[in-house]
């Protein structure tokens, strides 16, 4: 099992369908675990999926829109009830904080104290390896960004060049320096890796902010450019567009979900051949249940 890597829980925007739940993502990075809108169904998809309360560490809602979020009381219950004893990150937006209220107390049940609500009003960094940043949507919105700090990667020829081996590698490491020899010289910078998502939103910076040089992007594809006077009315992303970000910013795999309920799974060519004609990367087209992991480190530059 990869220790990073992206479960698609529903792929579907306003209503679910026949073959797509609602929207909800989750994904597991370095043993935390960030279930991303949980929409109607979240709580089954996961037992679909194998996932279980415990692998929740964060909840991140992008705004109050109710396929991304009217998962949320089965989840927070469930973490209740399943007695879910570590801390379990909630954020969202500010600006909705009173249908976060509803939604965390709809219904009677024994509540659990590990929650800890985080609402976002304008940027958000530092909260552990989260950022956030506004979007453009009718009502408050969100997307999301998990970031990997910068690190080095140690290049063994330039170890066994300055005679470094065993106990003293690790000293070179924690202390930057071994019998005159600096990590630098046996070292070179490594940058960290980024996974980010964008739902419902118009092209906007912080779109592209967001995305720049991730490994993986989980963005909306709501509809087909023929429809791009309606996405921009209601405030989404064409298929086209994804590919622009994507390609603008240098993303390694792109995930478009979030599908209008009009589209069914024999439109997905043409949702491919409108990123196609801007960004030649890898695509993955999401359906319910699929598990798309975090590309392999390569050695490019640090957002």
């Amino acid at each position: 099992m990869s220790s990073r890597e992206l479960v698609v829980l529903g792929t579907s925007s306003a209503v679910p369908t026949r073959h797509r739940n609602h929207n909800g993502y989750f994904l597991r990075w370095d043993g935390q675990g960030f279930l991303f809108d949980p929409g109607e169904g979240t709580q089954r998809q996961m037992v679909h999926a194998g996932l279980s309360a415990n692998d929740v560490h964060w909840v991140c809602v992008t705004h109050f829109h109710g396929d991304h979020c009217l998962g949320v009381p089965g989840v927070v219950q469930r973490i209740a009830r399943d007695r879910v004893r570590h801390p379990v990150r909630a954020v969202y937006p500010a600006s909705g904080a009173v249908y976060w209220r509803r939604l965390r107390h709809a219904a009677a049940f024994a509540d659990t104290g590990v929650i800890a609500e985080h609402p976002v009003s304008g940027a958000l960094d530092g909260a552990g390896p989260l950022i956030a940043r506004r979007l453009s949507h009718p009502v408050e919105s969100y997307g999301y960004r998990v970031q990997e700090p910068p690190g080095r990667r140690m290049l063994p020829a330039k170890l066994a060049a300055h005679g470094i081996r065993g106990p003293e590698v690790g000293e070179l490491q924690r202390t930057g320096s071994v019998r005159g020899v600096t990590l630098e010289e046996c070292s070179e910078p490594r940058p960290g890796q980024g996974f980010a998502f964008v739902m419902d939103t118009r092209l906007c910076d912080t779109v592209f902010e967001l995305a720049s040089g991730v490994d993986l992007l989980v963005i909306e594809a709501t509809f087909l450019s023929g429809e791009s006077a309606l996405a921009k009315e209601y405030g989404h992303l064409t298929a086209y567009e994804a590919g622009v970000v994507a390609a603008d910013a240098g993303v390694r795999r792109l995930v478009l979900t979030h599908f209008s309920e009009r589209y069914g799974f024999g439109d997905e060519p043409a949702f491919v051949a409108e990123v196609r004609r801007s960004y030649d990367g890898e695509v993955v087209l999401a359906r319910d249940l699929m598990k798309v992991p975090v590309p392999r480190r390569v050695h490019t530059a640090a957002w």
